[in-house]
């Protein structure tokens, strides 16, 4: 029997995303942008393919080819005459679709390797019957042989992503560690190079070593789409444009200064190596592209928020000196999302990453209503681990509240807090000689030198504790009355939705321990780990604040239940939230890796020692997971002079049905690049 961890149940909710709405109150120009910016963020959304496995591309291609030939209910009698069970069939509709929507073979939220539930011999029939296969067997044969072994293994480090023993990456060959990861962070920040769009190869010669970084470029001339809607959009897209021709962040930084400087457009988009989340070595960007509408009612209240911001970052528990030396105001807007690409789709996002644009010219936060709207919510019988009496108001607070929290923890906690700088000139960003460590009563001795960077000195933790501290920022200010007004919460309905907020957030560092892998003790997602450090933080704040133990279930197997004392969240919570979320500050300002490592891996630790045994917990949180919902999005596609919108149902066979519209026109050529592409690396991951 294969751990149930490994592989997506057939019932696993699938919705569609819905933004016909949105997309109708577009005037047929900003459709064609829009039609325009989603071509490029799906194409260039298969770089995670390659980004995510050695097998990602070619599984892709093969299920590409099925379904172009046969939907899938037309192939459904071709499964049952191969032998299939109806479960088993499904089965593979939903491997199928699991592999489109998290663009890999590895769950997006989690890196979790997910394998077909059925057996090998029964898909193996199945390909082989099938249309494509009767009219290219060679071609087909060669393609399920070079990946089908890949396909179903779950032999040592192949569980999970990870650098070195501790999992697959395609961001490093085969043969690299973390010394190599560390020696060519080095290099790059000596040499000034962002490692963002780069991958790391190594090869031996002779007994000696040599590094190649791979730079993704196109060296192919483009141009800027025509339907851009302003001048600074028509700038950004060429700096995009730049960057992926050559190679250069720098392009892209420029791009993004544009970006910003594109305040309140109708339709919001960003593209190129964003999130550092899914490279082991924290520094790597996987690619990313959106294109939303923006929801100008749902908006207000973000604005009211942003120029709320000079009221509630004072509040904040760290001293004046500690944060950014005037507060840029950025858009913060509700989007309905047309196009997210990607491995997976967020409920909320800050950007640029650049710490530099972040810290001197600014950044953009949004929210993406219609996702959060879909995926996030929940029916009663699933609600795990909570008591009885808070399944109802969590239900109906859970969206209210969790929209908050992602409005505080983008704008204001990503948003807030400044970097100690000195610069290759020698020029500091603050007084060294004054400045004094809130947290240790000392003269601050420790800062940023040069190119260094947030994500390339703390590394493989900086993309989990900086979650963290966003998360411990919402929950610190849902507390402010101004802030619960600004969302509309007044009275018992603020208290409600307080409560909720902590207490989603208590139970999600529950849920997280799923995400923990005990044979290479390392996280594998970076919000549940943040969830699970905050858990422990209020747990350890004591006085019957978060009540949590172990219980037997209805079904006669092992259970538990986390309870929070809602009096007391005012008092005892957040008292213990300040203190912890000062000290995460202090330590990312001063560049003190070794002290937020120890602060940070000491709360990360998943034991079975003190008062919880958390490994045992970890089981019982398998046992009754839930897997995350996969979403549906629609396609666009001109007709004449408009832009016509292409939806489809939210189920595997929906889901999959997009995929094979979604690259029809170019569909054969677009696969033989991707199996070229996918060969040319393969040599590379040998040990």
């Amino acid at each position: 029997m294969v751990d149930s961890q490994y592989y997506l149940p057939n019932d696993i909710g699938v919705s569609a995303l819905d933004c016909r709405e949105a997309f109708s109150l577009l005037s047929p120009r900003e459709q064609m942008y829009s039609h325009f910016l989603s071509r490029a963020a799906w194409y260039g959304g298969l770089a995670v393919l390659l980004q995510t496995s050695p097998e990602s591309a070619n599984i892709f291609v093969l299920l590409q080819k099925i379904f172009r030939k046969q939907p899938a209910a037309e192939l459904e009698p071709v499964a049952m005459a191969a032998g299939l069970t109806s479960e088993e069939y499904q089965a593979f509709l939903v491997y199928a679709a699991g592999l489109y929507a998290n663009m890999g073979n590895y769950k997006s939220f989690g890196d979790t390797k997910f394998i077909p539930n059925l057996p090998k011999d029964k898909l193996k029939a199945l390909v082989f019957a099938s249309q494509s296969f009767k009219e290219q067997p060679g071609e087909m044969e060669a393609l399920w042989d070079s990946c089908s072994s890949a396909l179903f293994s779950l032999e040592g480090k192949q569980k999970q992503l990870g650098l070195g023993s501790k999992g697959i990456t395609t961001y490093f060959s085969g043969n690299c560690g973390l010394e190599d990861a560390e020696l060519a962070q080095k290099f790059l920040d000596f040499q000034k190079l962002s490692a963002y769009n780069t991958r790391l190869f190594k090869t031996e010669k002779g007994g000696k070593m040599s590094y190649e970084v791979r730079l993704a470029s196109a060296v192919k001339s483009g141009t800027v789409c025509a339907h851009a809607a302003s001048e600074n959009q028509t700038k950004m897209l060429e700096g995009y444009r730049r960057s992926f021709t050559f190679g250069s962040i720098d392009a892209h930084k420029e791009g993004s200064r544009f970006w910003i400087k594109d305040k309140g457009p109708t339709v919001e988009s960003y593209i190129g190596f964003i999130e550092s989340y899914r490279d082991p070595f924290g520094s790597r960007g996987e690619f990313e592209g959106f294109v939303a509408v923006v929801n100008k009612a749902m908006s207000e209240r973000f604005a009211k928020l942003v120029s709320s911001a000079e009221v509630l970052l004072p509040e904040l528990p760290w001293p004046r000196d500690f944060e950014k030396d005037t507060f840029l105001k950025p858009d913060f807007t509700s989007l309905d999302v047309l196009t997210f690409t990607g491995s997976g789709v967020p409920a909320g996002i800050n950007i640029p990453n650049y710490d530099d644009i972040r810290q001197s010219e600014g950044f953009k936060n949004v929210s993406l209503g219609n996702v959060l709207a879909v995926a996030y919510a929940t029916q009663k019988e699933k609600l795990t681990f909570l008591e009885e009496d808070d399944k109802d108001a969590y239900i109906k607070w859970m969206l209210p509240s969790f929209e908050m929290q992602v409005g505080l923890h983008e704008l204001l906690g990503h948003g807030s807090g400044k970097l100690f700088v000195q610069d290759d000139q020698g020029k500091f960003n603050f007084d060294q000689n004054t400045l004094i460590n809130p947290v240790t009563g000392e003269k601050v001795t420790s800062w940023y030198r040069g190119n260094e960077t947030w994500d390339s000195r703390f590394s493989t933790i900086a993309s989990s504790y900086e979650e963290c501290r966003a998360e411990c920022v919402g929950l610190f200010l849902c507390l402010n009355k101004l802030a619960l007004s600004i969302f509309g919460h007044e009275g018992q309905d603020a208290e409600d939705v307080v409560y909720i907020n902590w207490l989603y957030m208590v139970r999600a560092g529950l849920l997280g321990l799923e995400f923990y892998t005990p044979e290479s003790s390392s996280w594998r997602q970076a919000h549940m780990q943040a969830s699970f450090v905050i858990l422990r933080v209020l747990l350890e704040a004591g006085e019957g604040l978060v009540h949590l133990e172990e219980v037997a279930g209805a079904d006669g197997r092992p259970d538990a239940r986390i309870a929070l004392d809602r009096t007391k969240i005012h008092t005892v919570g957040k008292s213990a939230i300040q203190r912890f979320l000062c000290k995460l500050q202090v330590l990312k300002a001063t560049a003190d890796v070794a002290g937020g490592r120890a602060l940070y891996d000491g709360y990360s630790a998943v034991t079975d020692s003190g008062p919880h045994d958390f490994l045992r917990l970890r089981d019982t949180v398998l046992l009754r997971k839930e897997d995350r919902k996969m979403l549906v999005q629609a396609n666009t596609r001109v007709q004449g002079e408009a832009v016509e919108l292409v939806e489809y149902e939210g189920s595997a066979a929906g889901l999959i049905h997009s995929f094979t519209e979604r690259f029809q026109e170019d569909a054969e050529q677009l696969e033989a690049d991707l199996l070229e592409l996918s060969k040319r690396d393969s040599p590379c991951w040998c040990h």
